[in-house]
């Protein structure tokens, strides 16, 4: 069992089990064809999470500690028939959901201009919007999703609108299909994107979407840069008529020089929804659940694909 967390700073691990430690440094730590169980190291590049998997033969399952799988999944074409790769869903709900919270009161509030001016040692006053009595759009609406919906409940939002892949019910309301999202876009004042990039997710928010958005409208991008075409919301924020708060883009990391690092009214984290002190004691829960189910021979929690 490969792991990127040191397995004695894991209680409750099976001891039928033999475990290495390794985070992606230039050396293995045993042959990787005995790895059965690969936990891919976490903020890693994907040439350093990728490179032990041609040589891992006997690989079973292959972990990641992200939610998503977009770095690993291209890699795993050449393994054999009936390995399981399985995500970090609830590892990073927190840690995201937080962060999606910071950039919207951020933007809508006008923090970037309150740090520029306490560096000028200016007082920059004046009226901004609140969160309270505006309506939010949640586009990816599963476990990070829901916890955003979690944080937004005491701001008095007048409404908070959820879609997904598929339409279902929820305790909060109904969660909306994906086709739906032109006649949802105009209403929001906030678009908040916590999609997975696939296929289908690839520059979703592009011009006709961001067409739709009403004037004024934030974009929040906690999901990955690759779900915004770039070039399209320059377009739009170059103009004045929308906003952007984006935790991730495409490229990424955005090279000096780019437009968006100046572009108005956007708002740039270095893609840090994840990496939090939360990020930890969730990451040693999950492999201690999912290293006991692979002892007991039970199914593993959160798979995502079966090479094959």
């Amino acid at each position: 069992m490969w792991l990127p967390i040191p397995p004695e700073e894991i209680d409750g691990l099976p001891d039928t089990l033999e475990y290495a430690h390794w985070d992606g440094g230039p050396d293995f730590p045993t042959d990787p064809a005995r790895c059965a169980f690969y936990c891919v190291p976490y903020m890693k590049p994907p040439q350093v999470c990728t490179r032990p998997l041609s040589a891992m033969t006997n690989v079973r399952v292959v972990q990641t500690l992200t939610a998503g799988i977009d770095h690993i999944k291209p890699a795993l074409a050449d393994l054999a028939p009936g390995v399981r790769l399985c995500n970090a869903r609830g590892v990073h709900d927190a840690s995201t959901a937080e962060l999606a919270l910071t950039l919207i009161l951020a933007s809508l509030r006008g923090i970037p201009d309150f740090v520029r001016g306490q560096d000028a040692e200016e007082w920059r006053s004046g009226f901004r919007p609140a969160l309270a009595d505006k309506s939010v759009l949640i586009v990816g609406y599963g476990a990070i999703g829901s916890a955003i919906e979690d944080r937004l409940v005491p701001f008095e939002c007048e409404r908070v609108a959820r879609v997904a892949r598929s339409p279902r019910t929820t305790e909060r309301g109904p969660v909306h299909p994906i086709d739906e999202l032109p006649q949802l876009l105009p209403e929001a004042d906030v678009v908040v994107l916590v999609t997975p990039l696939t296929e289908a997710t690839r520059g979703l928010a592009g011009a006709e979407f961001l067409s739709r958005m009403k004037d004024g409208a934030l974009l929040v991008n906690v999901s990955r840069g690759g779900v915004v075409d770039t070039k399209a919301l320059l377009t739009e924020v170059e103009s004045g008529r929308l906003r952007a708060a984006l935790d991730v883009t495409d490229p990424e990391p955005l090279p000096a020089g780019h437009p968006l690092w100046h572009a108005p009214g956007v708002l740039i984290s270095p893609h840090v929804g994840g990496p939090t002190s939360a990020f930890l004691p969730r990451a040693k829960r999950l492999l201690r659940d999912q290293l006991n189910r692979y002892a007991r021979g039970e199914s593993l929690a959160h798979l995502v694909a079966t090479t094959g």
